[in-house]
């Protein structure tokens, strides 16, 4: 176990992980685990890779393997805002962690509900202390904002895996998943002023987990980097088979990765908006990179990456995880 004290001596970042593990979700939530610079508040559930009640369970049972039970749970949404469910059991496995091989945990969820929560501790805690970590789709928050209008210029800010441009989508030819799954609640999310970086499939795609870079993480041989290489060799089968790489793209981690290594990463400040009701592009995130449009920009768009430098702090980190 880790426990989360900053190394130079300065208070770690706050944040809120909110998430639907996810092979790759667990992965980011072991990187803040391990690092102390962040401190994590809580950790706040969705319907996305699986149901909620898988994820929910997925995330209580990575507190237990890292003795973090300390961490509070809190399941959120159960579907979109305006869309039936969609899930991704053929890129995770039925349970969303196929390679994990973890027992059934014994933490259980709080007693309230992912939004309420946000907006409670939004409210409680000193305006711009909060940094929200979103690795699915964004229904939580955007329930929070609807009923609590006043928790936006609270928030320090959002750092998101969503969207693409260069890259096409990874669930349709538009859109990337956590956007197609509630377009509704991106648009909500991406229009409500909050600063948001965006880390799309366009930065995600550049950090594949090829075996040159998973092969120290292996090599470290804890219990935790032995699931790690697990979970990512299931979920690297299928996009070996999709797109040919030799090894998939770590999306999710990436976003932890930039708030503790910020200067490996490289983007543009533009605007981006969502499409809601396009039958060929529901979910697809317009990006004005070149402002053509003359929309105010709203997102850090996140476009390249250290990949070799990532994977090699990526490994330091969770060896710190036994």
């Amino acid at each position: 176990m880790m426990t989360q004290a900053s190394s130079t001596g300065t208070a770690p970042r706050r944040i809120v992980i909110d998430t639907d593990p996810g092979q790759d979700d667990a992965v980011a939530i072991l990187l803040a685990l391990a690092s102390p610079e962040l401190a994590v508040e809580a950790i706040t559930t969705v319907a996305g890779n699986v149901p909620v009640a898988l994820t929910t369970k997925n995330a209580c049972a990575l507190l237990e393997l890292t003795g973090r039970t300390d961490i509070p749970v809190f399941a959120g949404a159960a579907r979109p805002l305006h869309r039936a469910p969609i899930s991704a059991e053929h890129v995770h496995g039925e349970t969303g962690m196929a390679g994990a091989n973890l027992p059934e945990p014994t933490l259980r969820p709080q007693a309230i509900d992912a939004a309420t929560y946000l907006v409670d501790l939004l409210r409680r805690e000193p305006e711009g202390t909060i940094t929200l970590v979103c690795l699915g789709p964004m229904t939580n928050l955007a329930l929070a904002l609807t009923h609590a209008p006043d928790i936006a210029s609270r928030i320090a800010g959002i750092v998101a895996m969503g969207g693409a441009q260069r890259e096409g989508g990874n669930i349709t030819p538009t859109a990337e998943f956590n956007f197609f799954v509630d377009p509704h609640a991106a648009r909500i999310v991406m229009r409500s002023g909050i600063p948001i970086t965006l880390l799309p499939l366009d930065v995600t795609h550049r950090a594949i987990a090829t075996p040159a870079r998973l092969k120290p993480i292996a090599a470290v041989g804890s219990p935790v980097t032995d699931m790690v290489v697990r979970m990512l060799g299931a979920e690297d089968r299928f996009e070996k088979q999709k797109y040919g790489w030799e090894g998939g793209a770590l999306h999710d981690p990436l976003t932890i990765g930039f708030l503790l290594w910020p200067q490996l990463f490289a983007g543009l400040r533009c605007n981006v908006e969502i499409e809601v009701d396009a039958p060929l592009c529901v979910g697809q995130s317009v990006v004005d990179l070149w402002n053509v449009t003359n929309r105010v920009p709203n997102a850090l768009w996140i476009n390249d990456v250290d990949a070799d430098a990532f994977y090699s702090l990526l490994t330091e980190r969770l060896a710190l995880l036994d």
